[in-house]
């Protein structure tokens, strides 16, 4: 009997296609990687629109499903392969509520003023057009407030959601890889001590 192995279509580039390859890894599931050239256009493709109608990577297929929208491919995949890898869901109904809590706050709190300054100093440039200069302010000062939270909370805990690298972690990984390297912003990380330390550990995993 041959497992089926599960098919991730995507693009490295893509921060939302390397938070799935980041659990692939820590799940230590095997997969097969399917480039979709963003470039040429082939996620707009009726080929790729059938298997994800909002035009986006990644997508996973796995048999029967097929999957997208990164957060919920990443909980597919922490509960399906439960029992090998790193656990990222915790143990306890509390635990797993924690959890959930900081999944949310990553893609309510933190992602929107992440990805809009990626979108400016990096991506904007990219197309030829100007920063705006006045929106990357606005959303380091949204940043800020929500990294003063997590300060906060990593003084109390060495993880997010406790003492244990769970999916809440593993979120945070893609974007603040660009904000530190491609938006030179590192400093909204390594100006806070216990932040600072969350990130060196969970960025060498």
């Amino acid at each position: 009997l041959v497992m089926a192995v599960i098919k991730l279509h995507g693009h490295p580039i893509s921060t939302a296609t390397a938070m799935v390859l980041c659990c692939l890894n820590e799940k230590e599931v095997e997969y097969d990687f399917a480039l979709v050239e963003l470039s040429a256009g082939a996620h707009k493709q009726p080929q790729y629109l059938a298997l994800n109608p909002f035009g986006v990577v990644p997508t996973i297929q796995d048999g029967d499903l097929t999957l997208f929208e990164s957060r919920a491919i990443v909980k597919y995949l922490a509960k399906k392969y439960k029992g090998q890898g790193a656990d990222l869901l915790g143990n306890t109904l509390a635990e797993q509520a924690l959890v959930e809590q900081w999944c949310e706050v990553e893609g309510h709190s933190f992602f929107p003023p992440a990805s809009t300054i990626l979108f400016q100093t990096v991506l904007r440039p990219l197309r030829g057009g100007a920063t705006d200069e006045a929106v990357v302010e606005i959303n380091i000062g949204k940043l800020n407030k929500v990294l003063d939270i997590y300060e906060e909370r990593l003084s109390k805990s060495k993880y997010l959601a406790g003492d244990f690298f769970s999916l809440a972690d593993l979120q945070h990984l893609p974007w603040t890889q660009y904000l530190v390297t491609a938006c030179k912003k590192g400093d909204l990380i390594s100006s806070r001590k216990h932040v600072n330390a969350w990130w060196e550990d969970i960025s060498s995993r």
